[in-house]
């Protein structure tokens, strides 16, 4: 598949990468069906593969600007579960968007599944804008499990933004988040999750501040439909002074649950946390003034959560 794409790949692919071909230039990976298919590299990011198991190394040189790395997976078959360890190293003063994702797409009666492990190590001034796009597709009775696992170690006075967004589709889903900020880090989470049928969604948020003046900032929000079972879990632990925030909000409709557990924990008389949780359903107000410009209850509900989820 190094040169063409078929229909399906190329719709997976702009789902969850927005891209509509192959990269003609600059960093790339893609990962279809368990193994690495086509790769780029550019002047200031080279991607590696990894020698002792699978996966990849993207090292970003010092000082590199305006970069953008795509690394994809798309799976299109029934019955495989794949496990990959990407490790992202950013030089001092580094400036880089990383676009991932993976996009399951099952149209048989097994299983499909894709375990990705991220460590990102970023050196003293790097910036780095993380966006990870999931969906499950395909008519099939089997599975789509999708189990992100991102570990973020950063250094003083470096920048992380992650964007998280899980489409629908996905039958089963644990995320797991744990950060390490330096001095003066700044990491900033925002995840988006909807839900459907009898789908279930795990989120862990683990942070510690251990650095003078660094912040993370955690915005959650979710939208549960059908039978669906959503879980949200996070703790933010200050060590010195600091400054966190947690918040978490949710839309229940149908016979779905909602759990959140966001947990601060202060261990220095300088640390600054916080959080809140909101969990309801859709305001009536909200459906009747849109009913009134003459959309449908089933329009208006799409529309408010496309609103709440953007």
């Amino acid at each position: 598949m190094a040169n063409a794409l078929n229909e399906l790949e190329k719709r997976l692919l702009a789902q969850v990468a927005d891209l509509e071909a192959l990269p003609q230039s600059g960093a790339f990976n893609l990962r279809e069906n368990g193994k690495g298919v086509a790769r780029g590299n550019s002047a200031g990011v080279e991607i590696t593969p990894k020698t002792d198991k699978s996966g990849i190394d993207i090292s970003v040189k010092a000082g590199v600007k305006g970069e953008s790395v795509h690394i994809p997976v798309i799976m299109t078959e029934s019955g495989l579960t794949d496990l990959v360890y990407n490790d992202f190293y950013i030089g001092e003063d580094a400036e880089v968007v990383i676009v991932a994702g993976c996009g399951i797409d099952n149209c048989g009666s097994q299983k499909s599944q894709h375990d990705g492990i991220h460590a990102f190590h970023l050196a003293k001034g790097s910036r780095v804008k993380y966006i990870e796009k999931h969906i499950g597709t395909g008519v099939g009775t089997g599975g789509r499990v999708l189990n992100p696992v991102t570990e973020i170690f950063m250094d003083d006075d470096s920048a992380f933004d992650m964007e998280t967004v899980q489409l629908g589709g996905v039958t089963t889903s644990v995320r797991k988040t744990t950060a390490t900020l330096g001095k003066g880090a700044k990491l900033n989470i925002s995840e988006r999750v909807l839900t459907s049928e009898n789908q279930t969604a795990t989120t862990y948020f683990e942070v510690d501040l251990v650095g003078k003046n660094s912040s993370v900032e955690v915005v959650s929000r979710s939208v549960a439909r059908d039978g669906s079972v959503q879980e949200f879990v996070s703790e933010v632990r200050g060590r010195t002074a600091c400054f966190g925030r947690v918040e978490c909000d949710g839309i229940m409709m149908d016979n779905a649950v909602i759990r959140s557990s966001p947990r601060v924990s202060a261990e220095n008389v300088d640390a600054e946390l916080m959080h809140e949780a909101a969990i309801g359903k859709i305001a009536g107000e909200q459906l009747v003034k849109l009913e009134t410009l003459g959309l449908s209850k089933q329009d208006a509900e799409a529309m408010i959560i496309k609103g709440f989820l953007k």
